[in-house]
């Protein structure tokens, strides 16, 4: 078997030579199959891949879209995240043996995947589809079940190294820099080095009726930098056409307004930076500064994982069981050098002149030619742009450290019945420290004063922008406990051969989180940080009943040889700290129909619901960044005057309103205590069809129709709705600064507090197929498996005009191809070696026309690798993906997640290679 990941009936949670449970229930019944689509992948198929992260591994299935990896910098949580159907990381449930994983941080209450040892991990259960009534709230794209060995015996030793090599070249980024007078790399780029340890040992005790399995784990990746990349080198503008850049650049820009009559005048501007001899200045509009080279392409990242999973069967009736995980992790984002990112407005009179403007320069500044206006001015207004090249890029330090231990027992009632109830906590704790920034009241004190020498280029020495730098320290904790109890049993009755299954339960669990912000984090002193991030605390609780039925309707009869209907549902009812109360029904019908050996059929529809988690609630309001572009910015603006003065453009200001060139611009984000619950359907239907047990194919159609939604509404779209007056309600949400803008100082943003928004629809089908063949000593195996996204249609709010992001990507959609597929071709040689090809294929998508945004090309990545067994105690695994060595599709700085492309959704890096060792005794 390969990584190509293909449905099929599910393996056993727990399985004895009676009972199967398959991830979706908790129903344990002989010869069940999963009702759901369900995608399994082993621990074979993981080491196949060489990857030494879970979430690359998981990130190729078409099921899912790429969320929270090592290839994010700029926004990072630091953790890893799973995303099913892209509809939100928080909206996939992430269990490990069937109970819920933990928040995996206070930046991302999304479970960190990260805690998850990959060396025990024995398979991978992927279903998609709501899963509220049997899991409870989250599982509302469906389930990541992460199934650990037990019955583990000896030890196991594997450890592995990998690289990228990647050989840059001439290409569309680097002439572009070029022309630029950018510095491009031309060598081999080796780099990305990533080594991991992994150790296990295992043994039965209690003449078998016992098992312990201990572990160690040891990963450590090394940083590879946008500079080091030919198609990163640089960041692209916004259609993607050229290189951008930002106007906080290292010889600093200057956006001046005119002071007369006691009132700065918006309506006339002017925006220079200072000229080579220092004696005056010229216009600033192409002195733009390349930060791109300083971002980490793929962040450094040290991790330490240790755990335990114990159980011991005293007698049928009490089979007590632990499990214990700790993860410590440290990871580095870095991004571009801070500086003063025209971050607050500085008043100088032409009465005096400040002593770092020349007197030269002063004339020019006091001139109202220079600003176009016909007064004569009694000073001016300045916002400042000047990158700290001299002080370094800005570093966010993020320590995490969880645990989490889960004790319970299951047992034999007696009767055909049998009770499973367990206690879980977890805890994962966030200490995170900002390095490198510019602390406000220092670098405006210094400015003041002249002594910040930014009217000169090149006179700032190191050692004095160091002076004006700070870390700022933010901790933080959420805290997870879990009481669960059910029993299983059969009714005693029958309507065909099998008797009605039944399962119910109760589960309670209580959610604490808080965040501690130092003076730096809570004042919004830091200029990179946008404005004050205070420190929070917020919980909540919820108590749930559950149940689910399993009615066998018909068997062994000529019409089919198993008619299976379930059902489920789940009632809760959620406390909230200083917020509402609510309570969520959620259900489930699912039919299961095998015709005979060769033909399944299965189908269901699905109620699920997803409570607001305690960052969605109780995150403070605080100024952020979010990319896009301002429409009615820029000298030529996309709406007419009267379009952008309904977006707060005044007549003065129309055509003179400056746009951010590294299409950032600020944003008011913050939770909301008065969240409702969002809901959603869930339709599916489809087949397994297998006409021998070395051919199968199974197609499954899908519909996940959300409302409620709880989440952003896109600051773009809010000001293309408001100019349009297709919501006039979004106007109220657009507060520009002073000078019209929405990227100068925290005055001016955009709304983006969490609301309940309108709807989603997403459909699509999904195709898997194997086949195997005896060939020599060994077999032949093919597999294919893929996704095709028929509907992913967005509502911003709940009136709004619907729009359909399948095959397309844009600044409010996520790239969202038609088509993604992994197919494969693998030879296992009688168990001693395997040697698998794949080919990895992500069909077209579409820019947005109207943005100049062209389209990116269908793509095509292979990957070859070798696994061998030397002897009973060791084997070794060689490999390389993406071996072509195929570069990222482009897009513009609007589009991209990081370096120019959709990083971690496409090869990013280039070519990967990868060898192993394991050792077991």
């Amino acid at each position: 078997m390969g990584l190509a990941l293909i449905s099929t009936p599910s393996f056993a949670q727990d399985q004895d030579a009676q009972d199967i449970v398959v991830t979706g229930s908790r129903i344990a019944q002989p010869n069940l199959t999963s009702s759901s689509p369900l995608a399994v992948t082993t621990a074979a198929q993981i080491a196949e891949t060489g990857l030494t992260r879970l979430e690359d591994v998981l990130n190729t299935l078409p099921q899912i879209e790429a969320s929270q990896t090592a290839f994010v910098s700029n926004g990072a949580t630091g953790t890893a995240t799973l995303d099913l159907r892209g509809l939100g990381s928080t909206r996939t449930l992430v269990l490990v043996n069937g109970r819920r994983l933990q928040p995996g941080s206070t930046n991302s209450v999304a479970a960190d995947i990260n805690q998850i040892p990959g060396a025990l991990v024995e398979r991978v259960d992927v279903t998609t589809g709501g899963a509220s009534s049997v899991y409870g709230a989250d599982a509302v794209a469906g389930v990541v079940n992460f199934i650990m060995k037990k019955d583990f015996k000896g030890i196991q030793l594997d450890a592995g190294i990998s690289y990228y090599m990647h050989q840059n070249g001439d290409n569309f980024v680097t002439d572009r820099s070029k022309a630029r007078n950018f510095a491009v790399p031309t060598d081999l780029a080796f780099d990305g080095r990533a080594f991991n340890f992994d150790f296990a040992m295992g043994s039965d005790f209690g003449e078998g009726r016992g098992n312990v399995v201990a572990y160690a784990t040891y990963r450590k990746i090394s940083a590879v930098m946008q500079g080091n990349r030919d198609h990163s080198v640089c960041a692209l503008n916004d259609g993607g056409t050229a290189c951008g850049g930002s106007y906080n650049s290292p010889n600093a820009n200057f956006d001046l307004y005119p002071v007369f009559g006691g009132e700065t005048q918006y309506d006339y501007n002017a925006f220079l930076t200072p000229n080579a001899a220092g004696t005056g200045f010229v216009d600033a509009g192409s002195n733009l500064y390349n930060y791109a080279p300083t971002n980490y392409f793929q962040r450094p990242d040290e991790r330490y994982t240790l755990g335990a999973f114990l159980d011991y069967e005293v007698s049928e009736s009490f089979h007590p069981y632990m499990e214990l995980m700790f993860m410590s992790d440290r990871s580095v984002a870095q991004i571009a050098e801070s500086g003063t990112f025209f971050a607050e407005p500085y008043n100088f009179s032409c009465a005096t002149r400040n002593p770092a403007i020349s007197v030269a320069q002063q004339a020019v500044l006091c001139n109202p030619a220079t600003y176009g206006a016909p007064n004569p001015i009694d000073g001016f207004e300045a916002y400042i742009g000047k990158r700290n090249v001299e002080g370094g890029g800005r570093q966010d330090i993020m320590q995490h450290d969880s645990f989490r231990i889960l004790t319970g027992a299951k047992g034999d009632l007696g009767g055909g019945w049998s009770y499973d109830a367990s206690l879980q906590f977890g805890q994962s704790s966030l200490s995170n420290s900002y390095k490198n920034d510019f602390l406000l009241t220092s670098v405006a004190d210094a400015v003041n004063a002249g002594t910040y020498l930014v009217w000169q280029n090149g006179l700032v020495t190191p050692e004095f922008a160091q002076s004006l730098g700070a870390t700022g320290t933010r901790t933080g904790v959420t805290k997870q406990f879990i009481a669960n109890a059910f029993v299983t049993g059969d009714l005693g009755f029958a309507i065909a051969n099998d008797p009605v299954a039944v399962a119910f339960g109760a589960e309670y669990r209580n959610e604490i989180y808080s965040t501690v912000s130092d003076y730096v984090y809570e004042k919004g002193l830091l200029a990179g940080q946008g404005g004050p991030t205070p420190s929070v605390s917020g919980k909540y609780n919820v108590s749930e009943l559950f149940s689910e039925v399993s009615v066998p309707l018909l068997q062994d009869t000529s019409l089919a040889r198993d008619v299976r209907l379930e059902l489920g549902y789940r009632y809760s009812m959620y406390n909230v700290d200083g917020g509402s109360s609510p309570e969520t029904h959620t259900y489930k019908v699912q039919l299961n129909w095998e015709v005979n050996d060769m033909l399944r059929i299965r189908g269901g529809y699905n109620r699920a619901a997803r409570a607001p988690n305690a960052p969605e609630m109780f995150n403070p309001q605080s100024i952020g960044l979010w990319g896009g572009a301002d429409p009615c910015a820029g000298a030529s603006p996309q709406y007419t005057q009267a379009q952008c003065a309904l977006t707060g453009v005044s007549a003065g200001q129309y055509g003179r309103v400056s746009a951010s060139a590294a299409s950032q611009y600020n944003g008011l984000y913050g939770g909301n205590v008065d969240l409702k619950p969002e809901k959603a359907d869930t339709w599916t239907a489809g087949f397994v069809l297998t006409p021998s047990n070395s051919l199968s194919l199974s197609i499954d159609y899908y519909k996940i129709a959300m409302s409620d939604v709880i989440g952003l509404y896109p600051a773009e779209q809010q000001i293309r709705d408001c100019a349009t007056g297709a919501n006039p309600a979004a106007c109220n949400r657009i507060k520009r600064n002073a000078a019209g803008n929405l990227w100068q100082g925290s005055a001016g943003y955009v709304g983006l507090t969490n609301d309940n928004l309108g709807d989603r629809d997403f459909q699509g089908v999904d195709v898997a197929a194997s086949a195997r063949m005896p060939l020599g000593s060994g077999s032949l195996n093919f597999g294919l498996t893929g996704s095709y996204l028929l509907k992913k249609e967005y509502q911003d709010y709940p009136t709004g005009t619907p729009y359909d992001c399948a095959g397309i990507f844009s600044s409010v959609c996520f790239v969202s191809p038609d088509w993604r597929s992994t197919a494969r071709v693998s030879y296992n040689a009688a168990d001693l070696f395997s040697v698998t090809g794949k080919w990895r294929f992500i069909s077209a998508a579409d820019g947005p026309a109207a943005n100049g945004a062209t389209k990116i090309k269908a793509q095509s990545y292979f990957d070859l690798s070798l696994n061998a067994d030397v002897n009973d105690n060791f084997g070794i695994s060689i490999g390389a993906n993406n071996i072509l060595d195929k570069n990222p599709p482009l897009v513009g700085g609007k589009y991209a997640s990081n370096g120019n492309t959709y990083a971690g959704f496409y090869d990013t890096l280039g070519r990967y290679v990868f060898a192993g060792i394991s050792l077991k005794y």
